[in-house]
């Protein structure tokens, strides 16, 4: 492929969209797109974003790549008013293997109207057809949930994590990375399916592995929730992100004798470890799309307990439920109610089949709060846990959808 005298000749008209190498008269709109916080976090172009930037970008790098066949950079547009709402294209471009890697990004103010999708899609079925390409890889940095749902959306199958090479300054060691081979692309979409961005809504009915990971990236790649539940005594509960203020009653809860029996927290259990629970451990599980902790709040916004939901890394319809009551909060019906509010936003939010409850055996209160919520006792599991350096037998229950609504019994 002669990019060099193709570049100027190369348009890919489809879905709404017109795809065409960069012109010097795009520095403007690029620098204007390039100021949003999102793409700064999230890619690597310069931050603080200047003039001089783009227009080194659409005079000399994009225009280089063409020329060099080490890359195919698309401005992307309106294919009727010919604006520009994002960029879209291939780089390290290897001939041998005929592999590529797919990036991208939405001007802020084309957002929502499925512009990555579509155009990635255009620029992939481009690859594959005109170019010979045989895979486009695509990669993003865990917890860029957006980019990662572009992808599955696209047709990417997202295979797994690597390291990154060259880390974010504000991010993580880790991404994602995906790809797509030219079987995995549909037809040409035409009429409203060009311009609608793909369907994933909660109500959908069973899903497909596909649709299940953009379900689960479009969750994620949002604010975490705040749940709301009434307690048997009528108090109204918030199930919210643990924050800083949760940390001093999260210590005292962590070093009551009870706490230290039935779970896994360190003992003795000092500060640093809470610090760690709420700054660390909290945000990364939401980051990462493996699952949800709630801190328990009652109606001044006290902190009553934690609840976490966990994905399985094998069945990503299958989950984990976990939680510690604070002292001063048991007897209540505060962790029955919890655990309905958690259950059915993972049901409904994450479209999960069945999710699974595993205590030590002997742990009666555990065991009434969730049968409380309609779980079902599905026995004893030999040395099924580790507890303290010592395996032991641990209780088994699960709910289904089906049983969130009706009243569990007092076991």
């Amino acid at each position: 492929m002669d990019q060099n005298d193709r570049a100027p000749q190369v348009e890919i008209v489809e879905a709404g969209l017109l795809l065409r190498p960069w012109r010097p008269e795009d520095a403007e709109d690029v620098h204007r797109a390039c100021q949003d916080p999102d793409i700064q976090r999230w890619t690597a172009v310069p931050a603080p974003y200047r003039l001089e930037h783009a227009i080194d970008f659409v005079t000399k790098i994009a225009p280089q790549a063409w020329a060099t066949g080490t890359g195919a950079p698309f401005a992307v547009c309106d294919a009727v008013t010919g604006e520009l709402v994002g960029s879209c294209g291939l780089a390290t471009i290897d001939p041998s293997l005929k592999s590529t890697e797919v990036g991208y990004w939405t001007a802020p103010w084309a957002r929502g109207r499925g512009v990555a999708v579509r155009a990635t899609r255009a620029v992939c079925r481009w690859a594959f057809a005109e170019c010979g390409l045989r895979r486009i890889i695509w990669q993003a940095e865990v917890g860029n949930h957006a980019s990662r749902l572009v992808a599955l959306r696209a047709g990417f199958l997202v295979e797994g994590r690597l390291r990154l090479a060259r880390p974010h300054p504000r991010g993580g060691p880790d991404g994602w990375v995906g790809s797509l081979l030219p079987a995995d692309l549909g037809a040409v979409p035409t009429g409203d399916a060009a311009s609608v961005p793909a369907d994933d809504t909660p109500d959908a009915g069973p899903a497909a592995p596909g649709s299940l990971a953009a379900r689960h990236a479009a969750v994620f790649g949002s604010p975490q929730p705040i749940l709301f539940a009434r307690a048997s005594d009528g108090t109204e509960l918030r199930l919210r992100p643990v924050g800083e203020p949760d940390l001093d009653p999260i210590v005292r809860a962590c070093r009551d004798p009870e706490t230290i029996r039935w779970t896994t927290v360190p003992d003795p259990y000092q500060r640093s470890d809470a610090e760690f629970f709420v700054h660390e451990h909290g945000p990364t599980v939401w980051r990462q799309g493996t699952g949800a902790l709630f801190a328990i709040a009652d109606e001044s916004d006290g902190y009553c307990g934690v609840m976490e939901l966990r994905l399985s890394p094998t069945d990503p319809q299958t989950g984990n439920l976990g939680f510690m009551v604070a002292p001063q909060a048991r007897g209540r019906g505060y962790c029955p109610a919890a655990v309905t509010a958690v259950c059915a936003w993972g049901f409904t939010a994450l479209r999960m089949a069945r999710i699974e409850w595993r205590a030590n055996v002997g742990n009666t209160a555990s065991r009434r709060a969730v049968e409380k919520a309609g779980f079902t006792f599905e026995g004893t599991a030999r040395h099924a846990l580790l507890h303290r350096g010592t395996r032991i037998d641990a209780w088994c229950g699960a709910l289904l959808p089906e049983d969130i609504a009706r009243p569990g019994t007092s076991g």
